[in-house]
């Protein structure tokens, strides 16, 4: 008589059922690395963009961020004419035009420097789905009438890597709560999608620690 070795149907829906529990613990994890892969490889992209469409409009028209006048005018001299003219912009938000670009998150609202839900930045969408939205330029913010986003007076905004979709959170600093917390020693390991920067002259950069340990981070 030949014995037949296998399994009993008990011991398949156990093995089953931990298969079952380990793939629900670690799947979230797995999801957030993956997805903080990709805000990491598109907020990198984005200032690259920015920083290279700076440099064409110097070689093209002989201006850069410093050179700019207060406003979204087209013809003038301002950070609008830039990025229309040297990006893929989809549309924008140039004020008050109704398009608008809203979030929800405390911190981010802050970073935006607007009210809850509403924003009067200048907001740019471009066609990989990233945003840029800076504060306009006035006598009473950096650059302004005083001869543009220089160094001296750095001017301030935020880079969305993918738009209105969430998580819509600017990055923190791990174990941090406030977006702007400096620290030396920042580590950023689930980045999200929303990273402060300043720009000036030829120049873009992150202006917070998170946004630096992402851009400057392995």
């Amino acid at each position: 008589m030949t014995k037949r070795f296998g399994f009993t149907l008990a011991e398949v829906l156990i093995t089953l059922g931990i298969i079952g529990v380990v793939a629900a613990m670690t799947m979230p994890t797995l999801i957030n690395q993956t997805n903080g892969a990709q805000y990491k490889a598109a907020y990198k992209k984005a200032l690259s963009a920015i920083s290279q469409a700076v440099t064409l409009n110097v070689a093209l028209d002989d201006y850069n961020f410093a050179d700019t006048v207060p406003g979204n005018s087209s013809t003038n001299y301002t950070v609008a004419k830039i990025l229309n003219d040297r990006m893929n912009v989809v549309k924008s938000n140039q004020g008050a035009d109704g398009i608008g670009y809203t979030v929800t998150d405390t911190e981010t609202v802050t970073a935006l420097g607007a009210a809850a839900g509403t924003t009067t930045n200048y907001t740019f969408y471009f066609n990989d789905g990233s945003v840029f939205s800076y504060k306009p330029q006035t006598a009473a913010v950096e650059g302004g009438t005083a001869g543009g986003c220089t160094e001296a007076k750095k001017c301030e905004g935020i880079i969305d890597v993918n738009g209105q979709k969430g998580p819509n959170k600017v990055v923190r600093c791990d174990g941090e709560t406030n977006y702007n917390t400096y620290k030396d020693n920042c580590e950023v390991k689930s980045p999200t999608d929303i990273y402060p920067v300043v720009f000036y002259d030829q120049t873009i950069l992150p202006s917070t620690s998170a946004a630096r340990a992402v851009l400057y981070g392995k």
